[in-house]
């Protein structure tokens, strides 16, 4: 029998992600029959485009098949400089891009690439479930800065500058927020920047794969990268086609940096995964390459459903939510329920709020606590406005039953 001592120490660290535990659960009492509705899933509920779906058929049927260069084609790197130019004024060329198996994998491959054991990595709360995992694995360690309703879920220029230390080598920002939907403008960007460009050892991981899903055409998206050529040389940006796209099982990501950190990524890629899936980097070509006709498409049914989630929402007595103004999550506080008691149990923090609203009320949603913030839940309005209404009147029955 294998015993946990042989497990080594690094894996041991990682938790499971809490997004993937409760969406399975969710799953499983599906499958027995029960009438679930899930808020849960971190993905677009459309189809990938045609175009996009008939690219990849076209290339399984020209026989592009087998491996290719390790950090991605040519052809799909071209095509992604060209997009951050178009969307952002960032000149890259194909060597400072490295196309990864998600914009997970990205993330992965630059701490990788950049954090030695000890390094201290700089993580806003609430942050996005797998950060801190992959930080620890690596041998990172992550230092937190909390940011709360008052600032919208965004850190300031103070709060950065208090945390840094001669230990501290990147700081990870995700514009538009995953779980909180806020958008760094750029005013607050250049406030960060100030404070980065102060310290000449600091680095930052732009992870900016929301970018396309914004509401509010004032605000508009912004990369830290594109706010001076000084920044740039000291940001990997990274991006891919999974969630404008509606392409999340399609497994393609793509990081943007300088030739010397793209080309370790690059090597240690080809000692991993190799390449990304051959099919699907013509696919996200295709994508890239395509009309954003169903992009748009997609934003406008989000936002219809945004608004109606969030609204719907706040007039629950005792929870309040802020409008999220990008990505496609709703992130409530419901910490007013903490102590009461609902038909299974005792409401203690978010993982007892979602287990017990899962059991009673048949909802599926994703505790804050892993995120870092114990006192919200993530909803995800990537799903029907039928889903949604039933699901946010079956909330509001549930808390009015709470003691």
């Amino acid at each position: 029998m294998i015993t946990t001592s042989v497990i080594s120490k690094r894996a041991s660290q990682a938790e499971d992600s809490i997004t993937m535990a409760i969406t399975a659960m969710a799953q499983k009492m599906r499958k027995d029959g029960q009438d679930v509705i899930g808020f849960s899933a971190g993905e677009p509920d459309f189809t990938t485009p045609k175009h996009v779906r008939e690219a990849a058929y076209a290339a399984i049927e020209a026989g592009k098949t087998l491996y290719t260069a390790a950090s991605g084609i040519p052809e799909l790197k071209t095509a992604i400089c060209a997009r951050f130019l178009a969307d952002q004024g960032l000149q890259y060329l194909p060597e400072n891009i490295v196309v990864s198996c998600g914009a997970k994998h990205s993330i992965f491959n630059v701490l990788m690439a950049l954090v030695n054991p000890g390094d201290e990595v700089i993580v806003p709360v609430p942050y996005w479930v797998s950060y801190p995992d992959q930080v620890s694995l690596v041998g990172g360690v992550s230092v937190y800065i909390n940011a709360g309703e008052s600032t919208e879920f965004k850190i300031t220029a103070e709060q950065l500058n208090a945390v840094l230390t001669p230990k501290s080598k990147l700081l990870i920002l995700n514009s538009p927020s995953n779980p909180t939907g806020s958008i760094y403008t750029r005013p607050e960007l250049e406030a960060l920047v100030a404070v980065i460009l102060a310290h000449p050892h600091l680095l930052v991981l732009s992870d900016e794969i929301y970018e396309k899903l914004i509401y509010d055409a004032s605000i508009g998206h912004v990369s830290i990268a594109s706010l001076s050529e000084a920044i740039k040389s000291r940001t990997i940006v990274v991006n891919g086609v999974s969630k404008a796209y509606a392409m999340t099982g399609w497994r393609i990501g793509y990081a943007a940096s300088s030739k010397e950190i793209a080309d370790v990524m690059g090597k240690m890629q080809s000692h991993t995964t190799s390449n990304p899936t051959t099919p699907s980097q013509w696919a996200a070509l295709a994508a890239l390459n395509g009309p954003d006709t169903e992009i748009e498409m997609m934003r406008v049914a989000f936002d219809a459903r945004r608004q109606y989630m969030v609204a719907a929402l706040n007039a629950i007595p005792g929870i309040r939510c802020l409008a999220p103004q990008g990505a496609f999550y709703a992130f409530p506080n419901v910490s007013s329920c903490f102590g009461k008691k609902s038909k299974s149990g005792v409401i203690k923090d978010s993982a007892s709020f979602c287990e017990w609203l899962l059991k009673d009320a048949l909802v599926a949603c994703v505790p804050g606590s892993g995120f870092g913030a114990d006192d919200f839940v993530r909803l995800s309005y990537a799903t029907s406005m039928e889903n949604i209404k039933t699901g946010i009147q079956r909330i509001q029955d549930w808390v009015a039953t709470l003691v």
